[in-house]
């Protein structure tokens, strides 16, 4: 292929260009925030699971505190009644007011035992809510960390997706002026190996970076100034320069 030596020139412009554009993309993939995003939001999955289960527990604790309670309540109305009818005289056989006597007792124990639940299920209610609660407070302080990640991420991304944006305007203000053909051969250069043209620099190619052969250089030195050279080695188009060593 035949193309001016100006246009020609032009492709190491475009190279330059698609290589920042492609140095932005990479630095926007690869913001440290994404994986510090990601590695929170796993802390936060395991945190919100933990968060449930302790939730349950509580749901289930209250409703065992609820339900102890109001086991105390009939039997305590049953020992008010019993202690009445022992204070108030009216029972006068002896034998059935000490059988009055002994049930008296025997609810008074039974109270003591249910009382003893519901301190118990009080006491695991209690615990349960603080551990609930301090789960509640690190999730919304992790969530708190991922805002601020994600808010970091996305400003980042804005002025590298800004950049890249002025990078395409150019590249495509800097492509219009390459002939079609040449331009062609670029496009499909690149899309195979990422670079479509290179500089010969000091008898190496600026793509592979492999030193040129002196047979392969003398054959470059004897080419017409218009003439698109390849690279031997990854193929990409050489651009000579004044420092090309030939």
């Amino acid at each position: 292929m035949l193309a001016d030596p100006k246009d020609q020139q032009r492709l190491l412009t475009l190279a330059e260009l698609d290589a920042e554009y492609g140095r932005l993309q990479h630095a926007a993939r690869s913001l440290p925030e994404h994986a510090s995003i990601a590695e929170r939001m796993k802390d936060r999955q395991v945190i919100v699971e933990d968060l449930t289960r302790a939730e349950t527990r509580v749901d289930d604790y209250s409703i065992a505190v609820k339900r102890a309670e109001a086991d105390v309540v009939p039997v305590q109305s049953r020992l008010e009644r019993e202690e009445k009818r022992v204070a108030d005289g009216s029972v006068t056989d002896a034998k059935v007011l000490r059988g009055l006597t002994e049930e008296v007792e025997r609810i008074k124990r039974r109270i003591e035992e249910l009382e003893e639940a519901e301190l118990e299920a009080m006491a695991l209610l209690e615990a349960a809510t603080v551990e609930r609660d301090d789960l509640a407070a690190r999730k919304a302080a992790l969530e708190e960390r991922i805002r601020a990640d994600v808010s970091m991420r996305d400003k980042k991304v804005a002025g590298l997706s800004a950049e890249a944006k002025g990078v395409a305007a150019n590249r495509a203000a800097e492509a219009a002026q390459v002939p079609e053909a040449l331009l062609k051969l670029y496009e499909k250069i690149r899309a195979h190996s990422g670079l479509g043209a290179a500089k010969l620099h000091q008898g190496r190619c600026g793509g592979c970076q492999l030193q040129i052969t002196v047979a392969d250089l003398d054959t470059y030195r004897k080419a017409a100034p218009n003439e698109v050279l390849r690279c031997v080695e990854c193929d990409r188009i050489l651009v000579r320069t004044m420092d090309s060593g030939l």
